[in-house]
């Protein structure tokens, strides 16, 4: 018995993320009212304060001395930001044209390939051995441009789908993401000392606090979508799976082309294929409900953080095993 329930607890404890989302997003399909409403308030309102959250999270994690890793691999942050915004929208509009996705369910398609990178990235990228400095600043970067760059990118490939107000939707990131990393990064400065005592116990809440985050946020967008999704679900993940594919192939190949001009090695192009693969589903899904107005057009984003999450960590077991003694940096 110990010899099975051994490496049982051991995936579990590699896996556990990828399970919780998946379970997640189950019992959002299977009970959907128990995701539609609290007291006659609706949790579609807590979907965007609880990406704040997590992106307080991550801003509470951050130390300016961090920004510095930007003049270590500044090559390494360029090539991953370009093919974050390049390779992901491109890839999304393609996708929703061969799955024949019209509408909000298309431009959802194009919403998450025009998000920045998400927190679990950084998960991932631990759990493979990569460069984990590289994918927080790589993150952060792709984050800081998003108010930028997502509109604009939406403005591109999906205003033939819906109506995109980029102003609207650069508004909306500065609250969602720009303003709760800021308060993050000021309250990891006042805290000083205290932080850095007390540092693992509290990225463990954060960590688990942003998991919560991204599990809620995929049910609450799922629930009402359940029927839609148990009609075409199969699709949908079909799309994500290609999709993320994509991004995973083409960031790992095109970073070590890269490589025989600059000096990015080989672990620096498996942390950019993480990177590139892993959107911010649970930042696609806010803007989807609070921009556009729609919970159809969230569900690529979170039928995508329940594959990428899956399959970032088959990739991370695939990978750790060459690059173990980076797995504790």
């Amino acid at each position: 018995m110990t010899r099975f329930l051994a490496p049982l607890a051991r995936a579990t404890r590699r896996h556990g993320f990828a399970l919780s989302v998946v379970a997640c997003a189950a019992a959002a399909c299977a009970f959907p009212g128990l995701f539609d409403e609290w007291r006659g308030v609706p949790l579609s309102r807590f979907v965007a304060p609880s990406i704040q959250l997590i992106m307080f999270g991550m801003g509470a994690t951050l130390r300016p001395s961090d920004f510095a890793s930007i003049a270590k691999a500044p090559w390494s942050v360029a090539v991953g930001a370009l093919l974050q915004f390049a390779v992901m929208p491109v890839a999304g509009f393609a996708v929703a044209r061969l799955f024949g996705f019209e509408g909000e369910l298309a431009a959802g398609m194009v919403l998450i390939g025009s998000v920045s990178g998400g927190m679990a990235s950084n998960i991932i990228a631990y759990l493979a051995g990569a460069n984990v400095a590289l994918s927080v600043t790589m993150t952060c970067v792709s984050t800081l441009l998003s108010p930028l760059l997502t509109p604009a990118l939406m403005k591109l490939f999906a205003d033939a789908y819906v109506t995109v107000d980029a102003a609207k939707m650069m508004a909306s990131m500065v609250e969602i993401v720009i303003a709760p990393v800021a308060a993050g990064l000021v309250l990891r400065l006042a805290l000083g000392r205290f932080y850095d005592r007390h540092k693992a116990a509290i990225d463990r809440v954060l960590t688990t606090v942003a998991s919560f985050g991204v599990c809620f946020s995929i049910a609450v967008c799922l629930a009402p979508n359940s029927a839609l999704l148990v009609k075409s679900g199969v699709v949908i993940l079909l799309s994500s799976v290609v999709h993320s594919t994509i991004g995973f192939a083409l960031g790992y190949w095109l970073a070590r082309l890269a490589g025989l001009f600059l000096p990015i090695d080989e672990r620096d192009a498996k942390t950019v294929s993480i990177e590139v693969g892993m959107q911010n589903g649970g930042m696609a899904a806010a803007l989807a409900v609070n921009v556009l107005g729609s919970t159809v057009a969230a569900l690529p984003a979170n039928a995508a953080a329940v594959w990428m999450n899956v399959a970032g960590s088959l990739l991370a077991s695939r990978w750790r095993g060459a690059n173990a003694p980076a797995a504790t940096e």
